[in-house]
């Protein structure tokens, strides 16, 4: 488990052939863009991609960062079990020419709070085979229930440390700072060398932690780990490594939480983080460790951000569809106290069975946004016949009914993107789904992911008799005769 603070990266390269005619900087021609996650965020696609079942605790805002960060784990295999946050997603842009950074732009500085977490979350980390804290001090670190959680875990914790986040809970396995963060941390003696200043930060911080061990990451020289003993182990790294080095921390640390995860000494783990994070600089750093990036949930209208604007019910249909309409809803719902509703579908031939369940769903809260399958994804499940209504037609229709405030596109075969950005209180399912007897919502495939918020899911009634399908062959049947 990653648990910590997540940031969206996005690295804009281009070239640079002329200086600006009205100040003396260079012009940045821009040839092509790509979206990460980062901070927590990027620790646990790390994970992930060396073949571990990874869940992460994070913050996410209610806005479009937020449901590009959502998309962009669920499609590199990240369990995400999301708090909320209040504010905007933080962003860093780094503006790059020939492998240079030029410049970084920062948004969403200031600190949102983020939100209780569920009891599912509280599960999930006392279950956890080791819990990796990526700490970018935004406040996810600083939770009192998730404190509470993680100094009771007998897992094995790694506390990845921020100068401007909490002390680690006492008791973790270690503590991965890097040099620059010891010597904030823990001022170094006027004329100490390099490795005694590191050596005693790191002893410093064991005993203030009370931790069991503190790996201090030397960037290319590999890293100092210091134990209870009094002499440090240096790890040097098994070759030159020079590259583009943003994110080798993380995946330091992601690194030394598997190989704790799967019972190494912490000597053995830190021998093998520093080999991960020296390969991984020397293999050209994130550019080219990372899986390819995930489709955005579709924002809906015209191509690119929108601005988010209010959304009443007098404005145009087409201005309630898309991330920028639903993050502007959920804002205002959340802002009240109100309750959030959700459900989801094809929703190829609008008809009275659809009607019904929605404006039953509708009743259980203050708003409903209906996620919907795109067109891709209703071909992908349906078959290549289907659908009939082009996504863009399917989205204005449900928008223009009264009990419909909002609504997602979304591309994926389910709808847990959406719903890991969305976080509805309440997801909602026609009574077809429910299998008679038992537990009704123990049938939805929903539910588990409801649980990780802890949100509902519940089935309102089906009106007999209507399905899409069965409208498509009846009226093929009639033009055949």
């Amino acid at each position: 488990m990653v648990l910590g603070d997540t940031l969206l990266d996005r690295d804009v390269e281009g070239v640079v052939n002329r200086l600006c005619p009205d100040s003396p900087v260079p012009v940045l021609d821009e040839t092509a863009a790509t979206d990460r996650p980062g901070g927590a965020g990027l620790a646990a696609v790390f994970a992930a991609a060396q073949g571990a079942e990874v869940v992460l605790v994070t913050a996410l805002a209610d806005d479009a960062g937020g449901a590009r960060l959502s998309a962009l784990l669920a499609a590199a295999g990240v369990q995400v079990y999301p708090l909320a946050l209040a504010g905007a997603t933080p962003e860093k842009i780094r503006l790059r020419a020939r492998g240079r950074v030029l410049l970084r732009h920062d948004r969403g500085s200031a600190f949102g709070e983020p939100g209780q977490p569920s009891d599912e979350v509280l599960r999930v980390i006392a279950a956890a085979s080791a819990v990796l804290v990526s700490d970018y001090g935004r406040g996810v670190a600083r939770q009192p229930a998730l404190r509470d959680a993680l100094a009771a875990t007998r897992a094995p914790v790694v506390w990845d440390p921020h100068p401007r986040g909490p002390a680690a809970v006492p008791g973790v396995h270690l503590a991965t700072p890097n040099e620059s963060e010891v010597r904030e941390l823990v001022p170094a003696l006027p004329g100490a060398s390099r490795l005694a200043a590191a050596s005693r930060g790191a002893q410093g911080l064991r005993r203030r932690w009370r931790a069991g061990a503190v790996a201090v990451t030397l960037g290319g020289d590999g890293a100092l780990l210091c134990h209870a003993g009094s002499t440090p182990l240096v790890v040097p790294t098994p070759g030159s490594a020079e590259g583009d080095t943003c994110g080798a921390g993380d995946r330091f640390a992601a690194a030394a939480s598997l190989a704790l995860a799967q019972g190494a000494l912490v000597s053995e783990a830190v021998q093998v983080a520093v080999a991960e994070a020296s390969a991984y600089v020397a293999g050209g750093g994130v550019a080219t460790a990372l899986p390819p990036s995930a489709p955005a949930v579709r924002a809906g209208g015209a191509p690119g951000r929108r601005a988010l604007q209010p959304a009443p019910r007098g404005v145009a249909v087409a201005d309630r569809v898309g991330v920028a309409a639903v993050a502007t809803l959920l804002g205002e719902v959340r802002a009240a106290g109100g309750t959030v509703v959700a459900t989801g579908g094809c929703f190829d031939l609008l008809h009275a069975g659809h009607v019904a369940t929605l404006e039953a769903a509708r009743q259980l809260g203050d708003c409903l946004i209906v996620c919907l399958n795109s067109d891709a994804s209703v071909a992908g499940l349906k078959g290549p016949d289907r659908p009939v209504q082009s996504e863009a037609d399917r989205s204005r229709l449900l928008a223009a009914l009264s009990c419909v405030d909002a609504v997602l596109i979304f591309d994926e075969p389910t709808p847990e993107t959406a719903l890991s950005w969305v976080r509805p209180d309440v997801w909602v399912k026609g009574g077809d789904y429910a299998t008679g007897g038992g537990d009704a919502s123990a049938t939805l495939p929903e539910a588990e992911v409801l649980r990780r918020w802890g949100g509902n899911t519940v089935v309102v009634p089906y009106l007999d008799g209507r399905s899409t399908t069965d409208l498509i062959v009846r009226t093929l049947a009639e033009r055949t005769r």
